[in-house]
């Protein structure tokens, strides 16, 4: 079954769009059901309007055109996205991974250890939130369960210390990916914001070039809240990538395609359950197929 196909919001919503392309003719009665279930999936009000209003200008008579329409306009959207890791070959790359707390951040460092690792890469994992003793002790529980590297020091350590230890660290061991997990920060805590600064300034310093990827971690079932974290973030650091995670919640999946029409950041990796397993790349023609069903002609 595919990765998609397994989460249940996003079945239930293709279930609705089933139920609405089943409609004889397309009418404003349809069009009427089609904003409603787009609006609900966390769409937003903007990027449902200007669907809308193109289906209504296309003047489109059948559920078949309008099904490969939104098919096609949903795809435009990740046009010009690169859903792929930026990994630089003979070099070390780091992975800095942002967001709040509660994303599921940290679990996500560790699932992406364990990808990289089976892709043939020698990951090694840095710490980095040493605002919480737990959250140190839980990256050190993922090493263990994956089996990869953690470089770590005690609660209330200096993060890019932590993180320029884990490079030289990385240099002696042959390492050539390096993840740093970073304490879960909002705009108002302006003394994190920098300290992600100085992160990224130790890495430039160290390694000569910036890090491969600044990579923030949302939480999906936040649906449209996740925007203003992203934007928070990005006017901190550029982001280079989106993961997102607890797809398996009460996520409704639209959340996707609003970030990369308002950011365009690209989703790279997406997140459900706590299994190491549950961690895949973003493709973007399978996500937009898991909920657009097919018409019979």
């Amino acid at each position: 079954m595919s990765f998609w196909n397994r989460l249940p919001k996003l079945q239930k919503f293709a279930e609705k769009l089933q139920n609405i392309f089943s409609f004889s003719r397309i009418d404003d009665d349809l069009l009427d059901e089609l904003e409603m279930e787009l609006i609900q999936s966390d769409l937003g009000l903007e990027l449902t309007n200007q669907l809308i209003n193109e289906i209504k200008k296309q003047k489109i008579t059948s559920t078949s055109e309008l099904r490969e329409f939104m098919f096609n306009f949903f795809l435009s959207i990740f046009n010009g996205m690169n859903s792929q890791l930026n990994i630089i070959p003979e070099k070390i790359n780091v992975f800095i991974y942002l967001g709040v707390n509660g994303t599921g951040k940290t679990s996500a460092v560790g699932k992406m250890a364990y990808y990289l690792k089976n892709m043939g890469y020698s990951p090694i994992i840095a710490a980095g939130d040493t605002f919480r003793a737990a959250a140190i002790d839980q990256i050190k529980l993922w090493g263990e369960r994956v089996g990869v590297d953690v470089i770590a020091q005690k609660e209330g350590a200096d993060p890019a210390s932590v993180v320029y230890n884990a490079i030289e660290a990385a240099k002696a061991r042959n390492k050539n990916i390096l993840l740093v997990d970073t304490a879960g920060r909002m705009h108002t805590k302006s003394n994190l914001l920098e300290e992600l600064k100085k992160i990224e300034r130790v890495v430039e310093k160290t390694l000569g070039y910036k890090a491969s990827e600044n990579l923030i971690v949302v939480d999906a079932t936040l649906g449209q809240n996740v925007i203003k974290q992203v934007e928070t973030f990005r006017n901190a650091v550029d982001l280079t990538g989106v993961i997102l995670t607890k797809l398996d919640g009460t996520a409704k999946g639209g959340v996707i395609i609003n970030i990369l029409k308002t950011f365009r950041i690209p989703v790279k990796f997406v997140s459900i359950g706590e299994d190491k397993e549950d961690f895949e790349p973003f493709d973007p023609k399978e996500f937009v197929e898991s909920f657009l069903p097919r018409v019979e002609v």
